[in-house]
């Protein structure tokens, strides 16, 4: 069978869907990065596999992935929170460009002296796999119980250095000469700011309407949420600047936004980055030919020895010099650049551009990504607790609170559920502290629903609706995120009545 058209592809992957949607149970059973599942799914179905499904053309692929990717990092950037990141920001930006250059200039001299490769070749190499995917990170990260201050890192890297990496990638597959060091420095500086300015700015303005606009129907908010993501992305790369860095930042802001109908957000934000992760990735199996892999098998694994063991140990211990980071979170960061399926999407670039042995980078890539991937991945939890650095703090979950604007009424109705860990369970209603224009309405309880007293206890398991009017909704939430954490006593002792 011969796929050749987007029709055929379509068809293809939707027959798959069903199994690929059932590895992610196998997937988080086992432990095993769900990429190598779903890369597994494409190579079975492809070309040398059971289904024999021949299809060849990288710029579908291309086009495919970089929509994916959108989705991707529009669901990461909505699972980010600001507070976590946001002293990880400079490191982040340090990382993603300074690092970046360094993990080039380390990884193409390995693969140009060790392996033999031309210097074309070994930059674009260095380039595609100098970019941490962050469907890797952010599905491994939130598994692992780290310090925020690494995680935050992580994720804000992750999110970041596409944007340069890919600039880098497009340079180096450009038939003719490469533009000089100078002029490729003043483009990513260029791109990232406009990326940066129409990310913020297209992210601000889509909160500021959605939380002034009352929607005809909840189900609207996470569609018009992930609209105003692609938007931004849209906008940047018409911009000529990193629509990449525009996606994130935008979701970034809506995701602290504190929208109407947030756990539905989320939720559906979650479902369309697994669609993403799964359709990327098994696409990017068939487009692979396993027989054309064994010759660049050991290439593929010299230059990620060097790229593991010394481009970003270095790249780590260089950029975060300045902060004084302890040895232990260098070598935990150092073993998380987790590579996933962006190198292999950037790698189709140089295939579409007709660059010579673009077809090698490509294979030598793919099997980077395979073995290093799960070689990373299983081991980072290991490494985090010989290190000392798992983060065993069990304090309570916070509230998923969801919140449906009253338009007409001037207000906002705020409903949760109290989680297990959560130590809003003993406290009465009247401990809460609710601003004045700020109630609990009515409690459920055991299927059974009823309006609470001032002395009405409090329970893990039930669900609460308050309401509250305009000018105090913020206040009534950061206090309810607040008692969640600290108790009744929060913002007494340590715990912000801001919910910090």
């Amino acid at each position: 069978m011969t796929v050749h058209t987007l029709n055929e592809l379509l068809l293809v992957c939707s027959l798959v869907l069903l199994v690929a949607v059932a590895a992610v149970r196998i997937s988080s059973r086992s432990g095993l990065p769900s990429l190598l599942i779903y890369l597994g799914i494409g190579v079975a179905i492809g070309q040398d596999g059971i289904g024999n499904v021949v299809f060849d053309n990288a710029e579908l692929t291309q086009v495919i992935g970089y929509a994916a990717l959108v989705v991707i990092l529009a669901e990461g950037g909505l699972g980010t929170k600001w507070k976590q990141i946001k002293p990880a920001l400079p490191a982040a930006i340090v990382l993603s460009l300074i690092g970046v250059a360094i993990s080039v200039g380390v990884t193409a001299a390995g693969a140009h002296y060790l392996v033999g490769l031309d210097w074309r070749q070994a930059l674009l190499i260095g380039a595609v796999v100098s970019s941490t995917d962050a469907a890797a990170v952010f599905s491994v990260l939130r598994k692992v119980p780290l310090p925020s201050r690494i995680t935050g890192v992580l994720e804000a890297e992750s999110g970041f250095n596409d944007a340069p990496v890919v600039i880098l990638v497009v340079a180096f597959a450009t038939v003719g000469p490469v533009d000089p060091g100078y002029i490729l420095v003043a483009k990513i500086a260029l791109e990232l700011a406009i990326g940066v300015a129409i990310g913020l700015s297209v992210g601000f303005l889509g909160a500021y309407g959605l939380r002034h606009v009352a929607l005809p129907a909840s189900g609207l908010y996470p569609i018009a949420v992930m609209a105003i993501a692609v938007t931004a992305y849209a906008a940047g790369a018409l911009a000529h600047g990193s629509g990449f860095l525009a996606v994130y930042l935008a979701a970034m802001v809506l995701g602290n936004a504190k929208l109407p109908h947030w756990p539905a957000t989320r939720g559906f934000a979650d479902g369309l980055g697994w669609i993403a992760q799964i359709g990327m990735f098994v696409l990017l199996g068939l487009l692979v030919t396993p027989h054309e892999l064994a010759q660049d098998f050991w290439p593929a694994v010299v230059i990620g020895l060097v790229l593991t063991t010394v481009a970003r140990p270095l790249e780590v211990f260089v950029s975060l010099l300045p902060f004084r980071m302890p040895w232990q979170e260098q070598a935990l960061m150092s073993w998380a650049g987790l590579r996933g399926a962006v190198p292999i999407i950037l790698a189709t670039i140089p295939m579409v551009t007709g660059i010579a042995g673009s077809d090698r980078v490509f294979n030598i890539v793919f099997v980077l990504v395979v073995v290093y991937t799960l070689v990373q991945g299983p081991t980072l939890p290991w490494l985090a607790r010989k290190l000392n650095l798992g983060d065993s703090d069990e304090a309570a979950a916070d509230l998923g609170i969801e919140s449906a604007p009253l338009e007409k009424l001037r207000g906002h109705l705020l409903s949760f559920s109290i989680p297990d860990a959560s130590r809003m369970h003993g406290v009465e209603v009247s401990e809460l502290r609710l601003p004045p224009g700020a109630s609990v309405t009515l409690v459920v309880r055991d299927a059974k629903s009823f309006v609470p007293l001032p002395s009405t206890v409090l329970r893990h398991g039930d669900e609460l609706l308050v309401v509250a009017t305009d000018p105090v909704r913020d206040a009534a939430e950061a206090r309810l995120r607040a008692v969640a954490r600290g108790g009744k006593l929060a913002g007494w002792l340590g715990t912000g009545s801001n919910g910090s």
